[in-house]
């Protein structure tokens, strides 16, 4: 969604104004910081540096407001374009500060929610891949749920359930990658620790199913059969059509082993 159409009329003197006072303006910008400058015109010339993609222009106009207009209305409006600014020049980390900064001094303001999706998105293009440290998809995530408990109605909210959900399934897919590495090693306790992570906190991820298997695979090679059966069972009833289910079943059979649900095992409680 386009901060400018939909904030245009919220934060926006009309174009056409915001044009003619910067036409108006031949002030050098190496004067800024001895000249007092009316926050409507630095205000303007910011809008029409964002208009034009000029990044660097809007963000020192915007800076430059709020450096002397700290508490007009238009300092107020610019504090949240300088954040924006910044997201859309991938200064993450400056967003996020310019954001956090603005929730901090407005938190009632209307914009505040786009304030608290900024910061989410700011993590969220962060996210690198599984192999990585994953503390940009925790962070994602938290900020997302943050902005979806506080204003659980606000436009930006359907986008951030989306995000919370890939950001689910990337920590879900780290934990996946770290259970291999264990059960390739023959560390079957330690793998058994990771996919249990998946398949009781990541349970509407993609993951899960291979999860799953995995957790039959580990419990076979330890010799733990009612649990491998269990993890089995459970696959097949919640994925009949699963890939992974035609694998687990194949495991089992080999063993001269069928899919069963152990009460006792805390699958089939935590499936129940």
């Amino acid at each position: 969604m386009g901060f400018l159409s939909a904030k245009r009329g919220r934060f926006g003197l009309a174009l056409v104004l915001a044009t003619g006072l910067a036409a108006c303006s031949s002030t050098d910008p190496s004067e800024l910081a001895f000249e007092e400058i009316p926050a409507e015109k630095l205000y303007a010339e910011g809008l029409v540096a964002m208009e034009t993609g000029d990044a660097k222009e809007a963000k020192k106009k915007f800076e430059e407001l709020d450096r002397q207009h700290p508490y007009s209305n238009y300092a107020r409006k610019s504090m949240m374009l300088t954040a924006y600014t910044h997201y859309k020049s991938g200064q993450y980390t400056e967003c996020i500060s310019a954001a956090k900064r603005f929730i901090a001094l407005y938190p009632g303001d209307d914009d505040a929610p786009y304030a608290y999706y900024l910061i989410g998105q700011s993590y969220f293009k962060q996210i690198p891949d599984v192999t990585r440290d994953q503390e940009s998809s925790e962070r994602a995530m938290q900020a997302m749920n943050e902005l979806i408990q506080r204003y659980p109605d606000s436009e930006y909210s359907d986008d951030a359930r989306r995000k919370i959900r890939i950001t689910m399934d990337q920590l879900a897919g780290k934990e996946m990658q770290i259970g291999r590495y264990y059960l390739e090693r023959k560390e079957y306790i330690a793998a058994v620790n990771r996919f249990k992570v998946v398949v009781t906190d990541f349970q509407m991820t993609r993951q899960v199913e291979e999860g799953l298997m995995r957790l039959a695979e580990s419990y076979l090679a330890m010799g733990i059969t009612h649990e491998a059966q269990t993890a089995v069972a459970v696959l097949g009833h919640n994925f009949p059509q699963s890939k992974w289910y035609k694998i687990a079943y194949g495991m089992l059979n080999k063993d001269g082993l069928a899919p069963k649900v152990n009460r006792g095992s805390w699958m089939a409680r935590l499936f129940r």
